[in-house]
């Protein structure tokens, strides 16, 4: 039987606020979204008193998940700014933290100061683009397999909760498992352990994220994941620079991140704004990845560049971060990511599966050179 959201709010009359009343009465929770087995829902107070309400939040949280039906709790807690209050530092961007560009260890009081590593995790690598629609998650998910099949223990995070790929992409249907300690156990497919928000809500669904509830979704996936010993975690980033750009840096020390662009320079344009907000908060950017470099026809051979070649090369040089490679728009594929066959996977001693191994091989040397200087 499905939860409904009237239990939800019954079992949060037995929470008190800061100031000893109920949850339910002091005029802090948005509405409640239930979806199965998932609930999610927001606190809402004053920036102010964000410390306060943290227990209260973990406390909420906790008394949902006891629910009988309920696997999945995700409660964000919503700073509001009253009007007059402090902005944020001079110099800085909306929502972003003034962090100055060199790699000096963070202060106490920055956003980074609060990352940690995941236990038995040696590296995170984010797969970002500027823009949405060039490709960003099946080469996320080709490069995963790219570094497995050098050797590595790799892990695939599909954190792009405004609209999850991975489950299509892999073919994945399941719901995944959970540990005695309430965490999920990733569903493992193609020598991948594999975790996406999509697995916890329906493909058609429309759910719809405040900025604070990105950033619990986001820690969570992270953290409440049993995701074992792994060489590299992947994280397949939603497209643009916001709240889910920020969580991730600033949870985890993330080791660097992969741009995927198109050759065109609208691509090219997003591309630029993403690489300098990974360089703005101290995140090594370990290369450009130009998708759809050119369009080789599946019948003839013959190469047709469709929206223009060698931007993302050129773009990579001006800004000095490495080129790592070039994928052609090819129809394969297209067919073996809409099956849920991944061309690495489906293909694997073929010409696109080579492209996808070679640049995994230059991430793979770069992570291992990091670490060796270290």
């Amino acid at each position: 039987m499905s939860v409904t959201p009237q239990q939800v709010l019954d079992r949060l009359a037995g929470v008190l606020s800061p100031r000893g009343v109920a949850l339910t009465d002091a005029d802090v929770l948005s509405e409640i979204a239930v979806n199965g087995d998932k609930v999610f829902f927001s606190i809402n107070v004053e920036a102010s008193d964000i410390r306060v309400w943290e227990d209260v939040r973990a406390q909420a949280e906790m008394a949902v998940r006891a629910i009988p039906g309920v696997s999945v709790a995700m409660v964000a807690l919503t700073a509001e700014r009253k009007p007059g209050s402090a902005a944020s530092s001079p110099g800085s961007a909306q929502g972003i933290p003034n962090v100055s560009t060199h790699r000096s260890p963070p202060a106490s009081g920055s956003p980074m100061a609060r990352q940690a590593d995941i236990p038995g995790v040696a590296a995170v690598i984010a797969v970002a683009s500027g823009k949405g629609g060039v490709g960003k998650s099946t080469t996320a998910l080709n490069l995963a397999l790219g570094l497995r099949a050098l050797g590595l223990r790799v892990g695939l995070l599909d954190a792009d909760i405004y609209g999850p790929s991975i489950p299509r992409l892999t073919g994945i249907r399941e719901k995944p498992q959970l540990t005695d300690d309430k965490k999920m156990v990733p569903i493992a497919r193609f020598g991948l352990a594999i975790m996406s928000v999509g697995f916890l809500i329906e493909e058609e669904r429309a759910m719809i994220w405040r900025g604070p509830m990105v950033t619990s979704a986001i820690r969570q996936m992270l953290r409440d994941v049993a995701w074992g010993e792994l060489d590299v975690l992947v994280v397949d980033m939603p497209p643009g620079t916001g709240d889910a750009q920020l969580t991730l840096a600033q949870s985890v020390p993330l080791k660097g991140a992969v741009i995927i662009s198109t050759p065109q320079d609208l691509s090219l344009i997003d591309a630029r704004r993403g690489l300098a907000m990974f360089r703005q908060i101290n995140v090594p950017v370990l290369g450009i990845v130009e998708n759809m470099s050119f369009f080789q026809c599946p019948h003839c051979g013959s190469r047709s560049e469709i929206f223009g070649h060698g931007g993302a090369r050129h773009e990579a040089e001006r800004l000095g971060v490495p080129f790592l490679g070039e994928i052609p728009l090819h129809m394969l594929i297209r067919e073996t990511s809409d099956s849920g066959h991944p061309v690495m996977e489906s293909e694997p001693d073929g010409p696109h599966a080579a492209i996808y191994r070679a640049i995994a091989g230059r991430i793979r040397d770069q992570l291992q050179g990091a670490t060796a200087a270290a």
